[in-house]
């Protein structure tokens, strides 16, 4: 009989996985944290040196700025579901090598099939790119609604990005407006509050 997916087979999976060399050199590995049952499920490329220290995902610079993007649009961070790609920092935060995040794949499967989010957003290209299209370019695709088996997806900076280059701050607020205003159109802001905020 196949085993039942739960967050303790998920927590174990990924403490216990070597299906990769990334977890040779990190402190702490990360699954990543938020509501379990949100309806927004945000998607990044792999922690950095903070995460990597914490054990959490987005607790950095670019995540302190991707919680006030997110408040921007009346959203807790404490009521979406935050992950990476990889769970595992790659060495001096490079681009996830693409057989890391292949192996890694299945750790990201079974949280979203966890969430079972109804929105999902890819921050940055290697997310887009592991998600929805390996021809995705990030400054080309983004914003622009993918919906796939029922989910819809949209990609957009990653907040590092947004870091680097303060000029696509504009396009990125773009972006959370039309986040906004998906979940409006789908009524998923009374999952997230109970109500429309």
């Amino acid at each position: 009989m196949a085993q039942e997916i739960t967050w303790e087979l998920f927590e174990k999976q990924v403490a216990e996985c070597r299906l990769c060399p990334l977890h040779a050199g990190i402190q702490h590995k990360v699954p990543g944290q938020g509501d379990r049952h949100s309806p927004l499920m945000l998607v990044g490329e792999g922690p950095g040196q903070t995460e990597d220290e914490q054990g959490l995902a987005f607790v950095g610079a670019a995540g302190q700025l991707l919680t006030r993007m997110l408040e921007a649009i009346q959203l807790p961070r404490d009521r979406v579901y935050i992950c990476n790609v990889v769970k595992c920092r790659p060495p001096f935060n490079r681009v996830p090598a693409p057989e890391e995040a292949e192996a890694c794949r299945i750790h990201l499967r079974m949280q979203a099939w966890l969430v079972r989010p109804k929105v999902i957003v890819l921050l940055g290209s290697t997310a887009a790119k592991n998600l929805l299209d390996p021809e995705i370019r990030i400054t080309r695709d983004r914003g622009k609604w993918v919906e796939r088996k029922g989910v819809w997806m949209m990609p957009t900076f990653h907040p590092s990005a947004l870091l680097r280059d303060p000029d696509k701050k504009r396009l990125a607020w773009e972006d959370m407006k039309s986040l906004r205003d998906k979940l409006q159109e789908l009524h998923l802001y009374e999952d997230i509050y109970g109500k429309e905020p």
